[in-house]
Formats: C-alpha cells, sequence, structure tokens
C-alpha cells in the first residue's frame, strides 16, 4: 500500500549548500585557497536558463524551418553563476574590480585557468546531480 502523505513537501529532504574552493588564485592570508559557497541548482532554474541560452537556428536548404540549439558555453556560465552564492557576483564592487558587468563575465575572470574553469563546472554537475558531463559540454561548444 502506498501512503501519499510520504509525498507531501513537508517530506521532502532538501539538499544543502556546499563549499568549494574553485580557484587557486584567491587565497586567504595563510596561502589557503578561499571557498565558495554553492548551491545546488533546481529543475526549474536549469530549464530557466536552458531557455535563456536556447535560440533558433534556421535549417540549411529549408526557408522558415528552424532548429533550437543551445549555446553551450553560455548555459555553462550561466548555470555556475548560479550556483554561487557566495561570493555575490552581483557585487557591483566585486565587478569593478574586475571590470566586468555581469556574474558570468566576473566568473570568468575570477576563475581564469580553464583547467579550474572545467573543474568547477564538473563539481557543480555533480553537485546539482546532472548525468552530462559539462566538461564535455564545454568541449563541443569549443569545437
Amino acid at each position: 500500500m502506498s501512503n501519499l502523505a510520504l509525498f507531501l513537501k513537508k517530506n521532502k529532504i532538501e539538499k544543502k549548500n556546499t563549499f568549494y574552493a574553485a580557484t587557486k588564485s584567491l587565497c586567504d592570508e595563510n596561502g589557503k585557497p578561499l571557498e565558495w559557497e554553492i548551491r545546488p541548482i533546481s529543475t526549474r532554474q536549469n530549464d530557466a536558463i536552458r531557455d535563456k541560452c536556447t535560440i533558433e537556428v534556421q535549417i540549411t536548404g529549408k526557408p522558415g524551418q528552424y532548429r533550437q540549439k543551445i549555446n553551450t558555453s553560455k548555459y555553462v556560465a550561466e548555470l555556475l553563476a548560479a550556483s554561487v552564492v557566495f561570493p555575490d557576483l552581483n557585487d557591483k564592487t566585486l565587478q569593478d574590480s574586475y571590470g566586468v558587468m555581469s556574474p558570468t563575465d566576473l566568473l570568468q575572470e575570477m576563475i581564469d585557468s580553464p583547467s579550474e574553469y572545467n573543474d568547477f563546472a564538473a563539481f557543480v554537475q555533480d553537485f546539482s546531480g546532472f548525468d552530462v558531463d559539462f566538461n564535455d559540454e564545454v568541449r563541443e561548444a569549443k569545437n
């Protein structure tokens, strides 16, 4: 027998935020890399980000027919930026210090090592429960 009450939201286990040192280039006074607070991405947030990064591309040789294409680099950047709780990537002072005007640009300036950026993408992927490897998406976007 099933008990519908077990499916109520009050019984849902909420995943807590975690911490991750996203880059070795930002350290505390002892030389230890700073830990960033990371939140899991929900299905709803992921859908909104994916929709934001999807464009219509005309099918070659078929006037008036289009297909959807995800800008993978933009998708990964938006997903990573959405996952960062601290530091606040929307903070104007922080953005100004790096000479950027958006959270995604700030993230790419703060984590300017491609390998660290890819490692961070993989971490967010694992933490949020994605099956698709972000590193594969990043490589696909670069090709």
